[in-house]
């Protein structure tokens, strides 16, 4: 690694976002999707859901959350795809930088997007009456697991980005992700599922992460907030090293 990795990633990252700063109908892309989900489901199928709450908005936000991220992502795959075929990554390897650099740059750019997206998501949430009692510690630790979240998955979408044959493999695989929210508590507690159903969303990761941001939301006890930072953490520590051993292999 450079000793000047921080810097060479701090450049790069300029680099990637200037991309995206120039392009904002991708951000805009990436919420308008959950906003329109999010309004279809509180005032079309919202009054027949019952969720034990008083607002369907306010229980239904973490999942929307999540799903913002699993579609923002694709954009990752997109855009490394797109530098690995324009050859961009061939130029900086002959470069004197750090080589991880280049991934971390679209990463962090990753991150940026997707925060400017979950915070577009929340303000329609609250002109909608979504509400929290939540104070300024419980505020920063939704951030701290929506930012962990955004990690791994960015990390998953990497792995497509360098792999990938086509542009429309490259954001494919972010299908699976968007529709994993609706199989968890995000939408309707697990306990109105049928027994093999109910069991697969008590035992996956949204649901964990769904449940905690949603007691966080309350200030109620975040039963389930040690799960959900250990599956955030173990999917980051595993797609990280995938996602590394294909850039080596690209890079070779």
């Amino acid at each position: 690694m450079s000793t000047y990795f921080f810097a060479d990633t701090a450049v790069l990252t300029g680099r990637t976002l200037r991309h995206v700063t120039r392009s904002l109908d991708t951000i805009i892309t990436t919420a308008i999707m959950p906003i329109a989900m999010m309004l279809l489901f509180v005032y079309v199928f919202g009054g027949a859901i019952e969720t034990g709450t008083g607002s369907y908005v306010t229980y239904m936000l973490p999942g929307i959350l999540l799903i913002t991220v699993a579609s923002g992502i694709s954009y990752t795959a997109f855009r490394l795809f797109t530098d690995m075929k324009g050859g961009i990554f061939e130029r900086f390897q002959s470069m004197p930088i750090a080589r991880s650099g280049v991934l971390w740059a679209h990463v962090l750019t990753s991150l940026v997007a997707n925060l400017i997206s979950l915070v577009i998501v929340v303000g329609v949430a609250l002109l909608m009456g979504f509400r929290s009692s939540a104070g300024v510690t419980a505020w920063l630790g939704v951030a701290g697991v929506l930012v962990l979240f955004t990690l791994a998955l960015t990390w998953i979408a990497v792995i497509p980005g360098l792999s990938a044959t086509s542009i429309e493999g490259a954001s494919a695989f972010s299908y699976p992700l968007i529709f994993l929210p609706f199989l968890s508590s995000a939408f309707v507690p697990t306990d109105t599922m049928p027994g093999p159903v109910r069991w697969f969303a008590e035992n996956q990761p949204v649901t964990s992460i769904v449940n905690t941001i949603r007691d966080l939301f309350a200030q109620q006890p975040a039963g389930d907030v040690w799960i959900a930072l250990g599956w955030c953490v173990g999917i980051l520590v595993v797609a990280y090293g995938f996602a590394m051993a294909a850039y080596r292999r690209k890079v070779a």
